[in-house]
């Protein structure tokens, strides 16, 4: 049985990767997640996510071409997959749903 499971930091790390649609690599998704959240994030951490991610068929990779720039070095670009589409409206239904019970009283 697949593990359909998405914590907090790999469900926005998926939303960055949709959002950039074609553009999604490593450094590109690393800024716009500091960008979007206002905090720093290790490059690291967002690998693993993709990592995981891939591995739970959430997201599909692939190599762009060589270039000079990067030492010869190519980009890995990744995209949201159907299943991972899924998950995150899952996700956006469950929290809209438990948000909505929240009681309609003042906190001021």
């Amino acid at each position: 049985m697949t593990d359909h499971s998405l914590g907090e930091f790999q469900e926005l790390v998926l939303l960055i990767v949709a959002s950039l649609h074609d553009e999604a690599y490593g450094v590109s998704i690393l800024k716009n997640l500091e960008k979007e959240t206002g905090k720093k994030f290790n490059i690291s951490a967002i690998h693993m996510a993709l990592k995981r991610m891939e591995a739970k068929g959430f997201v599909a990779s692939n190599y762009g071409g060589i270039t000079k720039e990067r030492g010869g070095r190519r980009k890995k670009y990744y995209v949201i997959t159907a299943l991972g589409k899924r998950i995150l409206d899952q996700q956006y239904a469950l929290r809209t749903k438990i948000y909505q019970k929240i009681p309609k009283i003042s906190f001021s």
